[in-house]
């Protein structure tokens, strides 16, 4: 075989073998939140952890793992505290839901920024890609809290240079077929509306895992391929 034909099958290798090497890979997407989408008061198999296992099933990403690390009543504090527990089975993709309880807790809009900031600082450092799920805040007795509050989330995912999701809760939250009787915690129905919102932005980012995967691949084909 003369060194061009050599050098063709090994292109054919690469371009056939590695894609496929990367996407028999389950991609693991942890969901880093609170009860907002811990499934909080919701039968099992109704929340929004398994509605976002449906979505991706139905976009032929059924063999992504989905795990859903959140907990009811976490801060972004004690988010920060916790990292290490929630990665402990590894991600490659992280979802962080946090902050609504901080706002309801009237917490310094610069705190929930740092806090917040960590946390997507060491999902990146575990070579994960995170997606920002924002909050807004409700109206508070200072007028300047709510604006504040609600710019933590775009001008984090901006520095990190993230995904965002602005608003967890849209399209859901005010709206009695998707919200339970509390006001504040998404229904079954709610899941499933929100998982389908967010689908598009989180197969992108596993897109984007795969692109990254077969490069990475491909460079290692090329650092070992014998010189002709």
């Amino acid at each position: 075989m003369s060194g061009s034909s050599r050098l063709l099958a090994a292109c054919l290798f690469v371009s056939l073998c590695f894609p496929l090497a990367a996407e028999a890979q389950p991609k693991r997407v942890v969901i880093y939140g609170d009860s907002l989408a811990s499934g909080f008061n919701l039968p099992e198999g109704t929340d929004f952890a398994w509605a976002l296992r449906k979505q991706l099933y139905r976009r032929g990403r059924g063999d992504t793992l989905v795990m859903n690390t959140s907990r009811a009543g976490d801060t972004t504090g004690v988010g920060v505290d916790r990292l290490p527990l929630a990665f402990s089975g590894g991600a490659d993709l992280v979802i962080v839901e946090l902050g609504g309880n901080d706002m309801l807790g009237g917490e310094d809009p610069r705190v929930v920024y740092r806090n917040l900031d960590t946390i997507v600082r060491q999902s990146k450092a575990q070579g994960a890609r995170v997606i920002v799920a924002g909050m807004v805040s409700t109206p508070k007795r200072d007028p300047t809290y709510k604006p504040r509050f609600d710019a933590v989330y775009p001008a984090l995912a901006a520095r990190q240079r993230v995904a965002l999701y602005p608003f967890f809760l849209d399209g859901a939250f005010g709206d009695r077929r998707y919200m339970q009787s509390d006001g504040e915690h998404p229904n079954a129905a709610g899941s499933d509306l929100i998982a389908a919102k967010i689908a598009p932005m989180v197969e992108r980012e596993l897109r984007a895992l795969d692109r990254r995967d077969n490069m990475r691949g491909m460079r290692g084909f090329y650092a070992r391929a014998p010189r002709y």
